[in-house]
């Protein structure tokens, strides 16, 4: 096994990260109404993308292209003023989207043929490794324990793995490994309960990770992989489109491949109820995620704002970010984003507020346009408020005795939770 040294030289050098940053994100509508899923923003303060760039600096890996291809705009100005590396080292974050060339003209049609079609740009220099990352993921990994057990076991592909419950499996593509960590055997979301249970993790190994023996487990992949060079070049040399579909189960046939056992929380929050329950358990006493960690932080924009000024409020489990102002407000279980004006009399509950991009009569803004902001004496629950939304007196806002899922002008549903889109306004007196 290579030494912390050795493996810290293979991931600053040698090493070449790719983040996936998904398609139109319909899943995550309309949230991706006007901005790629991995801009979307998270917790308050930052965006989705931080998550998985954060990752790659923390652990030494400052060589980082994110790949998309809708809606590009603001994902390219959150990473040209978030991630800026000294002129001595080799350190970048480039986004990287689809785009004609005289090699084809199409967009990608799947995360394998995304990565074939920026492939000369990622092999113009000698990596030696390629780590493939997802965009839509809230998790904290260390990739030098992956580094250093992919080498370890001369691995020509490491895939990241979960333990889950056969229930969630079923969602999952599901690897089967040997005593050593080898796969040998990778299905593709199994509903057959006879093929789940061929595919449960050996005791020998539930025993090694610490887990209890008296529920079944299964390896889920992550959609997180460590390629060797040629590995990657060769499993890229076809008409495959998709990781988890087609090149992983060819792969197994062709290469080295071995799981990563990964313990920690992870939770993919590419749909809006992923992404509403992952927000507010932020706000409980002990949350499953911790941005909290000084040892690993979550990097983002850095924003010259104004502490956060509260005029009387009665607050329970709430994280609120920079530059607000809350007067007179009942507040339980909420994210409040940056720049949050929240008036007297207004209640919230179990809401997610993204924030806003400016204050009223900023230079550059339209003065005829309603200020951001939630007015007096509202009642909103279990909503998504995102960026710029401007909220009258009066207004009332909840899922109850509507859809799971339906549209709007104002709002839409999606899974028993209201999405107010971006820059909307809500007349005084509105009820939805």
């Amino acid at each position: 096994m290579p030494n912390n040294l050795a493996t810290d030289a293979i991931l600053r050098r040698s090493t070449l990260a790719i983040v996936m940053g998904g398609g139109a994100g319909t899943r995550l509508f309309p949230l991706t109404k006007d901005r790629a899923k991995p801009a979307v923003p998270l917790a308050g303060k930052y965006r989705i993308v931080d998550i998985p760039i954060s990752n790659c600096i923390n652990s030494g890996v400052r060589q980082v292209y994110v790949l998309t291809q809708y809606n590009s705009a603001s994902l390219n100005r959150h990473i040209a003023r978030t991630y800026k590396f000294d002129q001595f080292t080799r350190g970048f974050v480039e986004v990287l989207a689809a785009q004609q060339t005289q090699d084809g003209e199409r967009w990608y049609q799947g995360t394998a043929d995304a990565v074939r079609q920026n492939l000369r740009y990622f092999t113009e220099n000698n990596y030696d490794y390629y780590m493939i990352l997802s965009g839509d993921q809230l998790y904290r990994m260390d990739f030098r324990e992956v580094m250093s057990q992919h080498i370890k076991t001369k691995a020509e592909l490491t895939i990241a793995t979960l333990p889950v419950n056969a229930q969630d499996a079923t969602s999952f593509g599901i690897m089967k490994t040997d005593a050593a960590g080898r796969i040998h055997e990778f299905v593709e979301k199994p509903k057959d309960p006879e093929i789940l249970k061929s595919l449960q993790m050996p005791a020998e190994t539930l025993a090694e990770l610490g887990l209890s023996l008296d529920e079944p487990r299964y390896q889920a992949s992550m959609g997180i992989y460590v390629f060797n060079r040629q590995a990657l070049i060769d499993s890229l040399d076809n008409d495959c489109m998709d990781f988890g579909k087609h090149i992983i189960p060819s792969a197994l046939k062709k290469y080295n491949v071995h799981a990563f056992n990964f313990q920690g929380y992870w939770e993919d929050i590419g749909t809006i109820r992923s992404f509403f329950h992952a927000n507010l358990d932020l706000c409980k006493l002990v949350p499953q995620y911790d941005f909290f960690d000084s040892v690993a932080p979550i990097f983002t924009h850095a924003r010259i704002l104004p502490a956060t000024k509260i005029n009387g409020a009665e607050i329970k489990e709430a994280l609120i970010s920079d530059g607000c102002i809350i007067t007179d407000a009942h507040i339980e279980t909420a994210v409040i984003g940056v720049r949050s004006i929240i008036e007297t009399g207004t209640t919230l509950r179990e809401v997610v507020i993204m924030g806003a991009d400016y204050y009223a009569g900023a230079a550059g803004t339209d003065p005829n346009k309603p200020a951001p902001g939630i007015g007096r004496n509202c009642r909103i629950e279990r909503t998504i408020i995102d960026k710029n939304v401007h909220i009258g007196d009066n207004v009332v806002i909840t899922p109850d005795g509507k859809p799971e899922n339906m549209d709007s002008e104002l709002f839409h549903i999606r899974d028993g939770i209201v999405v107010i889109p971006k820059d909307t306004a809500i007349p005084s007196g509105t009820w939805i």
